[in-house]
């Protein structure tokens, strides 16, 4: 035992009490930076991006206050702007105006998807990551996420060739890195093959590894009017599953994933703990619609710290063991941080 009576040593003794005082390292806001076990850092932020085809000017979502639907010209802007903050990325989704079964936009050239992955890349170059989702949701007139067989099932193994025309007209048009989204089994693999197989073998793969089908998606449906009917259980995972996850990131590094995901983020920093122990790639969250809408209501009513809020969220998601993280908030997190 030692002298002071505590096995830790914070027990009473000859000296004052308590002799130990994890205290003195919270004094001040000096101390207080010195001694942080994470930082955020503004490279490590993705901010999402909506593009809507048919657009005069830029339109406010209405359920994500501050989110815009952009018009081709309005997107650059948002593009420059995140790369003059030192944001480490941006994420691009197309809103067509027109959908078919097929979600044929979404491998189109000249889709909306596509000209705003080329038009982005054209102006901010390589001082941003661009990224682009690869998915068929928002092409799609069911809304599904991949091609419907007859009886009305998504069509697992068909959708992994629309998901490789995808892949190859995104990579052509500029895109970094193509966020496969999907859920589908083998996506990763298919990607990967397409783009090697068209030339594109320095395009990389972002998984969306374990993206579970949650309450949180809502606003995000609203900024890229889903036409979803019904809902996306028999593809994405299943909210009470966790060791399911560490399944599925194994299988999309063994098909080639450069980094892997996990979605939403705050209701599964447990599942974002247990992956970072898992692999040995980058690994990264979304911070997704719905947790950045219940800030922004709670802020606006005067019930919660807005910026503390934006803040602690990001700090918590970095210290399960987030390297990126994509959140609406990219931009005023990177003032935040910096102050």
């Amino acid at each position: 035992m030692p002298a002071n009576g505590g096995a830790d040593g914070g027990g009473a003794g000859r000296g004052s009490f308590p002799a130990v005082r994890p205290r003195r390292l919270r004094r001040t806001a000096a101390l207080r930076r010195l001694v942080a076990e994470v930082r955020v850092d503004p490279a490590q932020l993705v901010l999402p991006l909506f593009v809507r085809e048919g657009l005069a000017a830029p339109r406010p979502v209405e359920s994500l206050p501050g989110v815009l639907q952009h018009t081709r010209d309005s997107v650059r802007k948002a593009a420059a702007e995140a790369a003059a903050a030192g944001l480490g990325g941006v994420m691009l989704y197309g809103v067509p105006e027109r959908r078919d079964p097929a979600g044929s936009a979404g491998a189109d050239p000249d889709g909306v998807l596509n000209v705003a992955i080329a038009d982005v890349r054209a102006e901010v170059g390589d001082d941003l990551v661009v990224m682009s989702d690869l998915c068929l949701d928002e092409f799609t007139s069911h809304g599904h996420c991949g091609l419907l067989a007859p009886g009305g099932d998504v069509d697992n193994d068909a959708t992994l060739g629309a998901y490789a025309a995808m892949a190859r007209a995104q990579a052509a048009a500029g895109a970094d890195l193509l966020g496969a989204s999907g859920m589908m089994d083998g996506q990763v693999g298919a990607v990967r093959a397409a783009l090697d197989a068209a030339g594109h073998a320095d395009t990389g793969v972002l998984a969306y590894a374990c993206k579970y089908a949650s309450a949180f998606y809502g606003p995000f449906r609203d900024a890229v009017e889903s036409t979803l009917v019904g809902d996306r259980r028999t593809y994405q995972q299943d909210p009470a599953n966790a060791v399911e996850s560490l399944r599925e990131v194994r299988l999309d590094v063994a098909e080639g994933a450069d980094i892997v995901m996990v979605k939403p983020a705050l209701p599964y920093l447990d599942v974002l703990a247990a992956v970072r122990a898992e692999v040995a790639v980058p690994v990264a969250a979304y911070q997704v619609s719905g947790e950045y809408a219940m800030v922004e209501a709670a802020a606006a009513r005067g019930w919660i710290d807005r910026d503390a809020a934006i803040v602690e969220s990001l700090t918590s998601i970095a210290r399960a063991g987030a390297d990126i993280l994509l959140t609406y908030w990219a931009l005023p997190a990177a003032h935040l941080l910096r102050r």
